[in-house]
């Protein structure tokens, strides 16, 4: 997986490209863990992200808390919109 970043002021987006996994989601966790307290607001943008297991919603879990709810999901395929209403996920996030 890659993960591109664009920070704009308090606002941070990050493209994910390819699979967010048990192997990959450690990959976001220091993503998370490396934007500074200036940003307040995250952009999930899932537009080429083709899977996402059990331990990649951990990390989606993991950005809400740390955003304090102010995270955003965009671009979302079907099959991982599927995921994340079979999970209950789509209720607690803000998804575009």
């Amino acid at each position: 997986m890659t993960i591109e970043k664009t920070i704009n002021g308090t606002e941070a987006v990050f493209k994910l490209n390819g699979w967010l996994d048990t192997q990959t989601s450690p990959q976001l966790g220091r993503a998370l863990d490396e934007l500074d307290g200036d940003v307040t607001s995250l952009v999930l943008d899932l537009e080429t992200l083709e899977y996402i297991s059990s331990a990649g919603l951990r990390q989606v879990v993991a950005a809400h808390k740390k955003m304090n709810g102010e995270l955003t999901v965009i671009n979302v395929s079907a099959e991982i919109l599927d995921v994340f209403k079979m999970t209950g996920f789509d209720k607690k996030l803000n998804i575009k």
